[in-house]
């Protein structure tokens, strides 16, 4: 069939009638012929000048041909005049133009032409030229025509058509001439008639796909681009219409020359999507409005090889697998065919490749990386949907499992229950789903195949309230590297758990109260572990069960009355005490319970017989009772004497207290005492009781730390006194028998001379080592139950100068005992002050019980000694040196054993010696 894109010339008819007939004979090469109106009958010469149009394109110039036709037909077919004709050159033109519909076919009967009392021009004097145009609107009597060739609307009257009326409908072409109203003088359409439309034919045509469909569409003709500016139509109310419709091109190839044809997506068959470069076949069409050829019925008939995406999900030895992104599908890679750094490809690495077949089996080639992110296989939702959990993800899978989705959630969507799976990197975290669990989620599409799963799914805090499940309570005991133990309320053994377990990500430590659940391990099924650990707030969690009513008993044994004697707390903090035992009555039944120290209120150690008031605990776990929240009521009085005193020494496993009267210590064990010994320091008050051990010595025991009292005297005197120790204590010179020290009044005055005795209580530091012949500074008090005259507050005033500074030590020069001075540490220097040689400072001397050597503590400088000056040499030796030369034979010479080698191996200095004068310094 010969293709209906032929070119063609164009002329314009005078506007006369011509006294010629043309005629063109193109039926060799197209079934579409003109001829013109029967004006004559002989044969003319047309030529084709360049159209308007033509002149406006920027299509660079092409060669025209001019085509002359000759008729020798005797009944020529009638067509009506134009303003623009175009007529078909000779077959053998390779330049060909597509001629639009209303000038390739037209017929109408010439009799049928008439006036009606009208011209075809305004002022009647001639014939007009002839128009086309669609009709927009029809009414009874009259109508509007849409002009095809120009932006205008005309009215025209119903008599103005010739022809049947009733065939004449809104979107029919019709050709008229233009005229004027004569009481308006407003443009009208006369002289109508209804085209016929030309039928292209029927065959189907094979093409490729262009570009892909786009909103401003370009068609390229004869190797340019051009932009294609579609007439928008105007309205009646003068606003411009809607915007174009998405549109794409196909070309295909006749006698050597590729044609280009626009398409939109309803001229696709089977609602598929073409891309760029896809083997179509389709039917060419033409729009009776504007006269543009476009393709319709358009069928895909290959695919063109297209880049996939992926993911690459398995990496091998030598190859690879990718999970493809347009299908739910792996394809196999070899190394060879990625085309980048293989040492940087990992799996999850976004890709694209080529599939080609080989063997019969699809593989992917021309492997290339992808920026990350940019393959997407799902759409996740934005809104939260909250959902059960009906079937949870076994811990261990079994050997026929081959859902990589195997739980299922049931959630009401919409108005629909829907039943979802989810896998395993589907929940935000590593808890442990339970079935029943109440959830939170966002549902996931696969782009691909279009399958819905749960995602993100997250637990509710009320969930606990749907599982009905058993939770427990206990405390962190443990943790280590990635789990822990939970010391358990109704449980001996400890539980472990794993980090993995724990609820809202908040971090546990030791001593935390928590909640949880206890499961089997799948591992072990006589293992039991912690899981969905829950954090609670402090004082939920207790391991005892205390009574509101209170008890009266009598203490029938005493905790210390069996406690070794020998032991050292020290070497065993973490032993107990002993229980004692409570003798009560509870409904006329005599019962005993036990108690610890650590129950007791009050300072007060209660003795066999005392009298005390309780209340019951009970362990959880086992049951067990105890007494607690002890009071004593009544101390028995056949009981030994308590006593009050004060802590004076503290050695390595015993020490010595200084009685109530400050004139004698007692020694203690360790193991006599009873309470924390690490919180007990020098000075702190005691209760005791005196007993005789081995060779009648008296010693204290069942030593129990009080509340403090007053150490002195109330009666302290105002005056502020000076004097010197004459004696110390004997902790610190424990040659002497008197336990108390002395000081005597040095100022100037009656008092001169009187010697005042001193404790531990009377000195302001209780860790101070006042040494014989130290002056101080003190106040006098009366003890209350001796009346004693003694020495209280009292306050060294030391001051001595510093000998030397190490590094991070020095010495004073100060004597203590049989040294000659005192080691200090930079740490005790006040104020961070740098200390220097000859500085006076003022300190505190404290003994190291364990080395019983003393030291200085609390430096303070008083003053700063003198700055160090570089003393010159003397005389004599610069007058020696000055005397020498280097010539005589007597002075000394310095002889080289060996040669010195640098840091380099190189032998030799590299600065040069230089002679020096003797006794010249640089």
């Amino acid at each position: 069939m010969g293709s209906p894109w032929k070119g063609f010339v164009e002329f314009t008819l005078p506007a006369s009638p011509p006294t010629a007939f043309v005629s063109a004979d193109l039926s060799s090469t197209s079934p579409v012929g003109l001829s013109l109106s029967p004006y004559g009958r002989s044969h003319i010469k047309v030529l084709s000048p360049v159209s308007e149009m033509e002149r406006g394109s920027s299509e660079p110039p092409v060669a025209r041909n001019t085509g002359s036709g000759r008729s020798t037909s005797t009944a020529p077919m009638s067509i009506p005049r134009s303003a623009s004709m175009s007529c078909h050159p000779h077959p053998g033109s390779k330049k060909h133009k597509r001629t639009p519909l209303y000038q390739r076919s037209m017929s109408f009967d010439p009799g049928m032409l008439h006036n009606n009392g009208h011209t075809a021009y305004a002022n009647g004097t001639g014939p007009g030229l002839r128009e086309t145009g669609v009709v927009e609107k029809l009414l009874t009597s009259y109508g509007f025509i849409q002009c095809s060739e120009r932006q205008a609307r005309l009215f025209f009257h119903c008599s103005q058509y010739n022809g049947n009326l009733q065939e004449l409908k809104i979107g029919d072409d019709v050709e008229f001439e233009v005229s004027s109203d004569r009481r308006t003088g407003k443009p009208i359409a006369v002289k109508l008639l209804k085209i016929k439309p030309e039928v292209l034919p029927e065959e189907r045509i094979q093409g490729q796909v262009g570009p892909d469909l786009h909103a401003y569409p370009f068609t390229v003709l004869h190797g340019y681009i051009h932009p294609v500016v579609s007439a928008i139509p105007v309205h009646l109310d003068g606003k411009s219409a809607p915007g174009q419709v998405p549109t794409g091109s196909v070309c295909y190839e006749r006698n050597g020359e590729v044609f280009y044809l626009t398409y939109t997506p309803d001229d696709v068959e089977g609602n598929i999507h073409l891309d760029t470069g896809d083997k179509v076949s389709f039917y060419m069409d033409t729009n009776k409005h504007t006269g543009a050829v476009s393709a319709r019925n358009i069928q895909l008939v290959k695919k063109k090889q297209m880049r996939c995406q992926g993911v690459v999900c398995a990496t091998k030895e030598a190859f690879g697998f990718i999970e493809r992104a347009d299908v739910v599908k792996e394809i196999f890679f070899h190394y060879s065919e990625f085309k980048g750094d293989l040492e940087a490809l990992q799996a999850g690495d976004d890709v694209e490749f080529t599939i080609k077949d080989r063997n019969g089996k699809e593989v992917a080639t021309d492997v290339r990386l992808l920026p990350q992110g940019t393959v997407i296989f799902e759409d996740i939702s934005i809104e939260q949907f909250e959902g059960t959990v009906v079937k949870v993800i076994p811990k261990v899978p079994t050997k026929n499992q081959n859902d990589p989705l195997p739980g299922r959630i049931s959630a009401r969507i919409g108005f629909t229950d829907k039943e979802l799976p989810f896998g395993e990197k589907d929940t935000k975290s590593k808890v442990t789903l339970l079935e029943g669990d109440h959830i939170q989620f966002n549902i996931s599409t696969d782009r691909r195949d279009k399958l819905e799963r749960a995602t993100n799914i997250d637990i509710l805090p009320d969930t606990f309230s749907f599982t009905k499940e058993t939770r427990e309570m206990g405390v962190i005991a443990a943790i280590r590297d990635g789990f822990g133990f939970i010391k358990c309320v109704d449980r001996d053994a400890r539980m472990f758990f794993h980090f993995s377990e724990v609820l809202e990500e908040t971090q546990l430590h030791i001593s935390d109260e928590v909640e949880f659940t206890v499961v089997p391990d799948m591992l072990s099924a006589q293992r039991n572990h912690a899981v969905r650990i829950k954090k609670l707030p402090k004082g939920t969690v207790s391991f005892h069960t205390q009574s509101e009513q209170r008890f009266v008993g009598v203490v029938e044994k005493d905790i210390l009355g069996t406690t070794n004697k020998n032991a050292s707390p020290t070497k065993n903090k973490e032993k107990e005490c002993e229980e004692g035992v409570i003798a009560y009555e509870d409904c006329g039944v005599k019962l005993t319970v036990a108690y610890h120290t650590k129950d007791l209120e009050g300072g007060g150690q209660p003795q066999v017989g005392d009298k005390v008031e309780f209340s019951i605990n009970e362990v959880k776990r086992t049951g067990q009772q105890s007494a607690v929240s002890i009071r004593v009521l009544n101390r028995n009085a056949s009981n030994a004497k308590r006593l009050h005193g004060f802590v004076a020494t503290l050695k390595d496993n015993f020490g010595f207290i200084e009685t109530a009267n400050h004139d004698q210590e007692i020694f203690f064990h360790y193991s006599e005492m009873c309470g924390d010994l690490e919180n007990l320091e020098l000075g702190d008050t005691v209760e005791y009781t005196l007993s005789k051990g081995k060779g009648n010595k008296v010693s204290a025991e069942k030593v129990t730390k009080v509340a403090a009292v007053n150490g002195i005297g109330d009666d302290v005197g105002v005056t502020v006194m000076m004097g010197k120790v004459i004696r110390p204590l004997r902790s610190v010179d424990p040659s002497q028998t008197e336990y108390q020290g002395l000081i005597e009044i040095t100022e100037e005055g009656g008092t001169k001379g009187t010697n005042y005795p001193f404790g531990i209580m009377g000195m302001v530091n209780k860790a101070d080592c006042l040494q014989k012949g130290e002056l101080v500074k003190f106040q006098v008090c009366t003890v209350p139950q001796t009346g004693q005259k003694m020495a209280c507050n009292v306050v060294p005033q030391r001051r001595a100068m510093v000998e030397c500074v190490k590094d991070q030590f020095g010495f004073i020069t100060y004597e203590v005992g049989e040294s000659k001075k005192l080691f200090f540490h930079v740490k005790e220097v006040q104020d961070g002050l740098e200390l220097q040689t000859g500085d006076e400072v003022e300190f505190s001397v404290v003994l190291n019980q364990r080395t019983g050597k003393c030291s200085a503590c609390n430096v303070r400088r008083v003053s700063e000694g003198p700055k160090p000056v570089v003393t010159p040499r003397p005389d004599r030796l610069v007058n020696r040196l000055k005397s020498i030369t280097l010539d005589d034979a007597s002075a000394p010479r310095l002889v080289i054993v060996r040669q010195p080698r640098g840091p380099d191996n190189s032998k030799g200095f590299n600065v040069e010696r230089k002679t020096r004068q003797p006794g010249v310094i640089d």
